[in-house]
């Protein structure tokens, strides 16, 4: 049974730093990617930040320069610093494993159930 677990979610201050961290278990597929999505009050959800395998990253122009995406292949863990947090970085945080079956070539999509992030002071 697959299991993606977030945490390290919680209130902030603007200008203050939070990190995120995800677990992924029981994926019998190759992973070749890991990322974070948010989802804010009244909004869609969007992608924030993912990393493949090969350690190939990208982010939404919003949190470029202020959040930082990494990942431990051994652990099938992915973290995201979030740094300089803004009252517009509001959301739940919800983390997507992306696997692949070699042979058949199907790709599988995983959800956390994530976390809160709220910044306000």
């Amino acid at each position: 049974q697959v299991q993606v677990v977030e945490s390290g979610g919680g209130l902030v201050q603007p200008g203050g730093s939070l990190r995120l961290s995800c677990a992924a278990s029981g994926v019998i597929f190759s992973i070749s990617a890991m990322g974070w999505f948010r989802q804010g009050p009244g909004k869609q959800r969007e992608l924030v930040a993912t990393i493949t395998s090969g350690s190939t990253t990208n982010y939404a122009d919003s949190v470029k320069g202020r959040f930082t995406i990494s990942r431990d292949n051994a652990k099938n863990t992915v973290y995201l610093q979030m740094n300089s947090l803004k009252p517009g970085d509001t959301a739940i945080y919800v983390c997507n494993v992306h696997a692949k079956d070699i042979q058949t070539e199907f790709e599988f999509d995983y959800w956390g159930q994530g976390t809160q992030v709220t910044v306000s002071s």
